[in-house]
């Protein structure tokens, strides 16, 4: 009688040959978590790439607002561009600014109020523009191992009905069945793991940006709120 190798010998086990002879089923599913794998990776780089470098125009635009540079000639600059970050927080809490002292009219009632509202949501717009994709990978890093599960169970069902329809328990029968079913488990997993450690990873950094955020948001409107008061307390 052969011995279990030389059985499983005649089997070709290699990855492709085991996602190749699995059940339709199993492939797509393996495909799917393939391609969600692929959509990590991508969202993975893209977030790092961009995180990095909203890191430095954070720290370029302090060392410029804070370098005693007017605040009119920093809007100047930066009213014509699409700003982001930190100076996004600053072009849309002038713009208020300007606005309520635009034409004849002075409307300091309210101001620094409104300039709070504005600076929160230019603050929760940014948030959300730095939070884009994270979803993804929280999705794939809680649901592909689930996928993957659902491959594998079905992969099983499939194996087990071949075995009762042959009439043979070999190993020769089983194992190709059952390590075809596992792989699609293993897909889950690889295509969850690298999605849940950057999800954490991406989110912490998305909390060190928001605090950042809150904080400039806050003393730039104490800044407002101090010359608002001045200005009120001049004489008409």
């Amino acid at each position: 009688m052969p011995s279990a190798d030389a059985v499983l010998a005649v089997h070709d086990m290699s990855l492709w040959s085991l996602f190749w002879q699995a059940h339709i089923v199993v492939k797509l599913v393996m495909l799917g978590l393939l391609l969600a794998s692929f959509w990590c990776w991508a969202i993975i780089i893209n977030k790092t790439l961009l995180f990095s470098r909203t890191a430095q125009a954070f720290d370029r635009f302090e060392d410029i607002f804070w370098s005693g540079k007017s605040l009119e000639e920093l809007y100047s600059v930066l009213e014509h561009r699409t700003p982001v970050g930190l100076a996004s927080v600053f072009v849309t809490a002038m713009r208020e600014w300007k606005r309520s002292f635009a034409g004849d009219g002075r409307t300091l009632q309210g101001l620094a109020r409104r300039i709070d509202k504005v600076i929160d949501v230019a603050i929760q717009r940014e948030v959300e523009r730095l939070e884009g994709g994270l979803l993804v990978l929280a999705s794939i890093g809680s649901a592909g191992p689930y996928i993957g599960l659902f491959g594998t169970v079905w992969g099983i069902m499939v194996a087990f009905t071949s075995i009762a329809a042959s009439r043979d328990t070999s190993l020769a029968v089983v194992a190709p069945g059952i390590a075809e079913a596992l792989f699609a488990t293993a897909m889950g997993l690889f295509a969850a793991i690298p999605a849940v450690l950057a999800f954490n990873r991406l989110q912490a950094q998305v909390g060190k940006f928001q605090t950042r955020l809150e904080t400039f948001g806050d003393e730039f409107s104490a800044i407002l709120s101090r010359q608002i008061d001045e200005r009120m307390a001049r004489p008409a």
